[in-house]
């Protein structure tokens, strides 16, 4: 399956409770979405997180409907190594 990564910019610093995080993983399975891995950057306001999907057009929509920021979607392919489980 295709990977993409996405780039979030908040206009806070991220601060996530376990509900928030069962509703984006709720939504996202209704999309057929797979969260792998994220990165938070060091002031806490941007987010990098790694996808599993069978378009970009799914994971922007997974976003809208989770109310999150969506600023970059490209997809990726490992260069070298496994991608985590």
């Amino acid at each position: 399956m295709p990977l993409f990564i996405i780039e979030r910019e908040f206009a806070e610093q991220l601060d996530v409770d376990d509900d928030q995080v069962r509703s984006i993983e709720g939504i996202n399975d209704d999309l057929d979405v797979r969260w792998i891995y994220s990165f938070l950057s060091a002031d806490r306001k941007k987010t990098y997180c790694l996808y599993e999907a069978t378009s970009a057009e799914l994971v922007y929509e997974a976003a809208r409907r989770a109310n999150l920021p969506s600023n970059v979607v490209m997809e990726v392919t490992p260069l070298y190594g496994q991608v985590p489980a």
